[in-house]
């Protein structure tokens, strides 16, 4: 995790994303949006994330757009925070939870917005 908090990779946005989402955590005030664009097989073809956020938020969000890459939007929405969390790969004291879920929360509300607007079953 400290190595993605140092050196975040995926920051940026994207021209013209399938999926867009923006999120605040209401507690900390971290604010991050997840960009995505998706292949014709709905697989994440490329994702960027950016954001005012702490340094878990930003770690967070770092993995799990390297995590994802290559996904269908299926994988994405089945993914539990279990996941996220053992992939942070560090101990995280509760208060510090939600800061690192903030992403997956963003991104699985994104895919949430994306099927309701394509009506996607």
């Amino acid at each position: 995790m400290q190595e993605h908090a140092r050196r975040p990779r995926n920051v940026g946005s994207l021209e013209n994303p399938d999926i867009r989402h923006e999120e605040v955590n209401p507690f900390c005030g971290d604010r991050i949006r997840i960009e995505a664009i998706l292949d014709c097989h709905r697989r994440v073809a490329e994702i960027r994330f950016r954001g005012d956020a702490c340094m878990i938020s930003q770690a967070a969000g770092s993995i799990l757009t390297e995590m994802i890459k290559g996904w269908p939007i299926e994988a994405i929405e089945r993914l539990k925070e279990a996941d996220l969390l053992k992939a942070l790969e560090a101990p995280l004291r509760p208060a510090r939870i939600k800061c690192a879920l903030l992403p997956l929360e963003i991104l699985q509300s994104g895919v949430a917005s994306y099927r309701r607007l394509h009506a996607v079953s």
